[in-house]
């Protein structure tokens, strides 16, 4: 963790010359990428309904630092982008650093949205949801090598200036 002047902890971000190309993708696209990661990632909780929870519901997921918006709904068992006309239900917003903590389960849930880092707005219920199927969820033998480049990326931009 860098600090800045008065000795206040300053979180790492992403560097503004990685973040502005990453700004230019359309959130569609970025949905509809994730939707597919997460479909496979969640392919067994998908099966046995424990997302069921998001029919219908639209979840918004802004990574400041990165100027990425992903926009998530369930729909016929799946995960699906959602329509930008629809409203959310449910934001999370975050640096990069953040969800790369939570995602390495380097920081739970509870600490990053305690501290502030972790922003959630809307339905609280939905998120409490979302919050309690992510710490139920056991991926360290899905994720294989994908969670030791994840732990690479958390470290190296922990130790960003």
């Amino acid at each position: 963790m860098n600090s800045v002047a008065g000795g206040i902890p300053r979180m790492p971000t992403l560097p503004k010359p990685f973040a502005l190309p990453l700004g230019w993708i359309p959130t569609a696209a970025n949905s509809l990428v994730l939707a597919n990661v997460l479909n496979r990632l969640f392919a067994p909780e998908l099966a046995d309904g424990e997302l069921d929870f998001l029919q219908q519901r639209v979840m918004l997921i802004e990574v400041r630092d990165a100027r990425l918006r992903y926009r998530l709904t369930l729909e016929g068992g799946r995960i699906r982008p959602a329509p930008e006309h629809l409203p959310h239900d449910l934001s999370i917003d975050g640096t990069l650093y953040d969800f790369l903590l939570l995602a390495t389960r380097r920081e739970d849930a509870d600490t990053l949205f305690f501290n502030r880092r972790l922003r959630l707005g809307g339905d609280t219920e939905l998120g409490l949801y979302v919050k309690n199927f992510l710490d139920a969820l056991e991926l360290d033998g899905r994720l294989g090598p994908l969670l030791k480049v994840l732990d690479g990326a958390t470290s190296l931009i922990g130790r960003l200036p």
